[in-house]
């Protein structure tokens, strides 16, 4: 598979950064420092490679640090802050669309440092004419949180959702017209996209291979 262009039009971004991040520690995994960046400027950088714009979802005392480590990002930034806290991804999924003015959106969650661009620019060739585009691993689960949306259409959906006894993400799939992209189809694509930062083992490890 070839890097292809995105036939949907431009594309906007939403990273989530909200959760409490409980595994990694006390602190933030959102800012922790990568090899002398921050993780989230490292997915913002690789995201803003196929996104116009991007949308950062996060909690209302995240903005000030969020806003420090992407200061001197060339990519326009806004903030979607969650207006009840500690509801999960699904709702940062929905904030974060709803503050999109695209059709399209690809979301990346915040530890996520190693996304491939070439991924997302697939995704969204795929997602064009459909509500979204999401890769179902050979494990058989789906990566919802490396993914295109129609952002209309899947905010409405994690909306209902919400409202529902199944708060999973891909009950939110469930209720649109998404096109299931086999991870075998992603031949040319870094197999560490898929890989998130959860605990300090892993920052460091990952440290270790940005330093190689």
């Amino acid at each position: 598979m070839g890097v292809t262009s995105n036939s949907t039009g431009s594309l906007g971004g939403v990273v989530l950064a909200g959760g409490y991040s409980t595994r990694f520690g006390a602190s933030d995994k959102a800012v922790a420092d990568l090899a002398g960046t921050p993780m989230i400027r490292r997915v913002v950088d690789r995201l803003a490679a196929v996104a116009d714009d991007i949308v950062v979802n996060c909690r209302d005392e995240q903005i000030d640090p969020i806003r420090d480590a992407l200061a001197d990002c060339d990519t326009e930034i806004r903030y979607a802050t969650d207006p009840v806290p500690d509801r999960g991804p699904l709702a940062g999924i929905q904030v974060g669309l709803e503050a999109v003015d695209r059709e399209y959106a690809a979301v990346v969650a915040c530890d996520m440092p190693f996304v491939d661009p070439d991924l997302l620019a697939y995704l969204a060739d795929r997602a064009d004419g459909h509500d979204g585009a999401v890769v179902q691993l050979e494990a058989g689960w789906y990566q919802t949180t490396q993914a295109v949306y129609r952002a209309d259409a899947m905010a409405a959906a994690c909306e209902a959702a919400l409202g529902s006894e199944d708060t999973r993400i891909v009950a939110a799939l469930d209720r649109i017209d998404v096109v299931t992209v086999d991870e075998s189809e992603l031949d040319a694509i870094d197999p560490a996209t898929f890989e998130s930062i959860d605990t300090q083992e892993a920052l460091a490890e990952a440290e270790r291979r940005f330093d190689e």
